[in-house]
């Protein structure tokens, strides 16, 4: 049976316009497009670099195994999101805030929830190892005034950059974690251990290719946050050295200008100890996105 007369046929000109012409034209929700989309931007980088049918199979060999490396443990595909920008530029998007607000970051792999609530002043670093570090932080909003009795989490490296789930045999449980509540005044206060920057994990196949195209897979040192509160928006960021050599390659795209910090050393203090001081500005939260 011939085509429709009034049926496009498939060709180097005509590839994307075919695929979206077959997607439903009534089905509700921004799938059908997205997928059109998708299509489209796929067959314009064909055009554009004209792979051989053996590029073609390499490419897919390499999402094959993108997926193989992937299980309850290890997210290659998240790594793939992380490392090409794309999990950063979604949450710029999701999370855009007046002018003084603190930005957000994406949260990483490491994270956990259940950490354990500490009191003002402790510290985090329950095996005691590495520099000194005390961490001074105020949680206030767009006026200046505290938020009494917010939540901050925090997780980070240790001296070696690697974090207590990475190492569950040589660190001890929830080591460099800990949550905090706010006092009165907006104040959180701990002690910890400098953390040390890290590259990514390249052992996997996104690391691979990465590395093989000269790509910068390292991590400046930096504190993580989670910081919430009541009628107000949560912050997920980050905090980072300003020494840090690596700082303006951040392989995840997580350092902005208002989360570079000083960590400076406390003069008189023998042996050293560091000090590190910021505040964290929340917006109030629209009533869909309260927490």
């Amino acid at each position: 049976m011939p085509p429709a007369a009034d049926a496009l046929i498939f060709s180097e000109a005509t590839s994307s316009d075919v695929f979206a012409e077959r997607m439903p034209s009534g089905k509700d929700g921004q799938l059908p497009r997205l997928m059109a989309a998708v299509a489209k931007h796929t067959h314009e980088l064909i055009k554009e670099f004209r792979p051989t049918q053996d590029d073609w199979r390499r490419v897919i060999a390499f999402l094959t195994e993108v997926g193989h490396a992937s299980d309850e443990r290890r997210q290659e595909w998240v790594l793939l999101s992380d490392l090409i920008g794309a999990s950063a530029l979604v949450e710029e998007i999701n999370s855009r805030r007046p002018k003084g607000a603190t930005p957000n970051t994406i949260r990483g792999p490491f994270f956990r929830s259940d950490v354990p609530e500490r009191p003002l002043g402790s510290s985090i670093s329950l095996d005691g190892v590495g520099e000194p570090l005390c961490v001074s932080a105020r949680i206030i909003d767009l006026d200046g005034q505290p938020i009494p009795s917010a939540e901050l989490i925090t997780w980070q490296a240790n001296a070696q950059g690697l974090y207590e789930n990475q190492q569950p045999d040589l660190q001890p449980e929830h080591n460099l974690r800990g949550l905090f509540r706010a006092d009165a005044d907006g104040s959180v206060n701990y002690r910890t251990v400098m953390p040390k920057g890290y590259s990514v994990p390249d052992d996997g196949p996104v690391g691979h290719l990465l590395a093989a195209a000269g790509y910068p897979l390292h991590r400046p040192a930096h504190l993580h946050f989670v910081v919430r509160a009541g009628g107000y928006e949560t912050i997920t960021t980050h905090v980072y050295d300003q020494n840090d050599p690596h700082l303006h390659e951040d392989a995840l795209f997580g350092v902005k200008p208002e989360l570079v910090r000083d960590f400076r050393p406390v003069s008189g203090d023998v042996p050293q100890i560091k000090q590190v001081d910021f505040a964290f500005v929340m917006v109030r939260a629209r009533p869909e996105k309260a927490r």
